[in-house]
């Protein structure tokens, strides 16, 4: 039986307690069994159920046994089975893959062994998300969304640990979903639409929330974009000089609709004009950056 379920803030972490243990766990029906998990005893269980994984059905893998406060990953697009000899208390929290900045791939290696209770994080993150799990409902949207933002980076810790990764994280020491958006952000630079709105949405977070993950990195979504595509405005100004391409055609191409505009703003970046830089470096000039 479920006694609650509540969507919690931003990255729309959605969180169901269950009085009675299901047979299966929250998530979609899988297209054949999954692996199941066996509790040892009856109590209360933590359950990360990670949603659009964009992988194939598992093959069966053995049986893993479970604790009581055991935190534990499972893919939701093939959730298992459950085995629970007495009376359980589940907390389950589905959280989108990309807003832990997980790849596909990385999910299998997740689901494979449970954090226990007793273990470095296990012994922080237990309490606390049985905690959130308990509160959720009557959490004010502020409020919400500010727990919903520590949770999900939590549990992004907590599964960079469980891959091994270096424990400082990715390069600058960001988290794994601000690496992803800059990823995503420059393999879409010369989308002209490119916009936080865009960019949010693809990353199944707020706007709101985007814009405090920039605000982390002491910068604004908007000028990261402009300063990535001034980037690589330069490098193809320098490059074309034998192609003869036209300032108005680079700017284009990295998402300036207006030449004037990206006049304006390469100058002050660079405290040179667009073809003073272009000229430059047919010369053998150098950028002067500020």
């Amino acid at each position: 039986m479920i006694s609650d379920t509540s969507t919690l803030g931003a990255p729309a972490l959605r969180i169901a307690v269950l009085d009675e243990a299901p047979e299966r766990l929250p998530g979609r029906e899988p297209t054949r069994a999954a692996y199941r998990l066996t509790a040892r005893t009856g109590g209360e269980y933590l359950f990360v159920g990670v949603c659009g994984t964009g992988a194939p059905a598992p093959e069966r893998l053995p049986d893993i046994a479970l604790g009581p406060g055991d935190i534990c990953f499972y893919d939701a697009d093939h959730p298992p089975l459950l085995q629970f000899p007495g009376r359980g208390r589940l907390k389950v929290f589905l959280v989108p893959r990309e807003a832990m900045g997980l790849e596909e791939h990385d999910v299998r290696r997740v689901t494979a062994a449970p954090v226990a209770r007793g273990s470095r994080l296990g012994s922080l993150l237990s309490p606390f998300l049985s905690e959130l799990a308990d509160s959720a409902v009557s959490a004010r949207p502020l409020v919400a969304e500010m727990l919903t933002r520590n949770a999900v980076n939590l549990l992004a810790t907590l599964a960079t640990e469980q891959l091994g990764r270096e424990a400082g994280g990715p390069p600058g020491g960001r988290s794994p979903l601000v690496a992803r958006i800059l990823r995503f952000i420059d393999e879409h630079l010369a989308d002209a639409d490119l916009s936080p709105e865009v960019i949010a949405g693809a990353h199944h977070i707020s706007v709101r929330y985007l814009h405090k993950l920039f605000q982390d990195e002491g910068t604004t979504v908007g000028r990261w974009i402009q300063r990535r595509r001034l980037e690589e405005c330069r490098r193809d100004l320098e490059l074309g000089v034998r192609g003869r391409r036209t300032i108005a055609s680079v700017a284009g191409r990295w998402g300036f609709l207006s030449a004037t505009h990206f006049s304006r703003v390469f100058r002050a970046a660079y405290g040179m004009s667009p073809s003073e830089w272009r000229d430059g470096a047919g010369r053998g000039g150098r950028v002067l950056t500020r």
